[in-house]
């Protein structure tokens, strides 16, 4: 199945480096912060042709076009189809495909590419997590000489002191923290050993769903910030870590 994902998030990726004036063609959905490009739109209407078929009787639930049916029944692709769109309408060239193919509510396949550093991760479900083919780990350093990812929830200001309060109980205990704009590529960060623990209190299904799965096939923990398992159906906190990190949410307010 990765063999017959990857080459299409690819191709959606080129959609992606064929971008120009995309700052005319953004609109706001419900903010300033919260926006969507043609593009953003053009990567999803390939992602819906391309990949259903893959799995016939699969849905589709993407973040800009949803079909009304339950993602958490059967075989369902949890697509985003640029995660970092604000990273993207600005040129921060931090931007990724994230595609997740769920089976009953639980994620068996994984692939987040981004195409600005050629960087395809996938991973499935009992084997292994793979960077442009290659196996990725977590990294094995404690937090005290690590850094943190952090995201920020902007579309829910009742999570803004919440976000602000843990981030300082972790700075304090950690050497750094970085905020990039693109939870999918955060979670393959953690994957991959390039920073220890990424945290956000408010996220949807296609931010997390195939960069949760990275993680723990590399090795690492996933959960809500509640210490829950993360769902494929609704918004939810999330915390995700290497091994030696993935229990330090019990020492801190949350």
């Amino acid at each position: 199945m990765l063999e017959q994902i990857i080459p299409i998030v690819r191709q959606a990726g080129e959609i992606i480096l064929s971008a120009c004036d995309i700052a005319g063609q953004t609109h706001e959905k419900t903010s300033a912060a919260d926006l969507v490009t043609e593009y953003d739109l053009a990567v999803e209407r390939f992602l819906k042709e391309k990949l259903p078929p893959l799995v016939p009787g699969s849905i589709f639930f993407g973040e800009e076009e949803k079909e009304n049916a339950d993602p958490g029944q059967g075989w369902a692709f949890i697509v985003d189809p640029i995660d970092g769109t604000t990273n993207f309408v600005r040129g921060l060239r931090q931007s990724a495909v994230s595609v997740a193919l769920a089976k009953d509510g639980t994620v068996e396949y994984g692939v987040v590419y981004n195409p600005y550093r050629d960087e395809m991760f996938s991973a499935r479900r009992g084997g292994g997590a793979f960077l442009n083919g290659a196996p990725i780990h977590v990294s094995s350093r404690p937090l005290s000489k690590g850094i943190f990812f952090m995201g920020t929830s902007i579309y829910r200001p009742e999570y803004f002191a919440r976000t602000m309060r843990l981030t300082e109980q972790l700075f304090r205990r950690s050497c750094d923290f970085r905020r990039l704009g693109a939870a999918a590529l955060d979670f393959c960060d953690v994957a991959c050993g390039r920073t220890e623990a990424f945290f956000e209190f408010s996220l949807c299904p296609w931010d997390y769903a195939a960069g949760s799965l990275l993680v723990e096939e590399a090795g690492g923990a996933v959960c809500t910030l509640e210490g829950g398992p993360l769902p494929v159906t609704a918004l939810s906190s999330a915390w995700a870590s290497n091994q030696i990190n993935k229990d330090i949410l019990l020492e801190l307010e949350v």
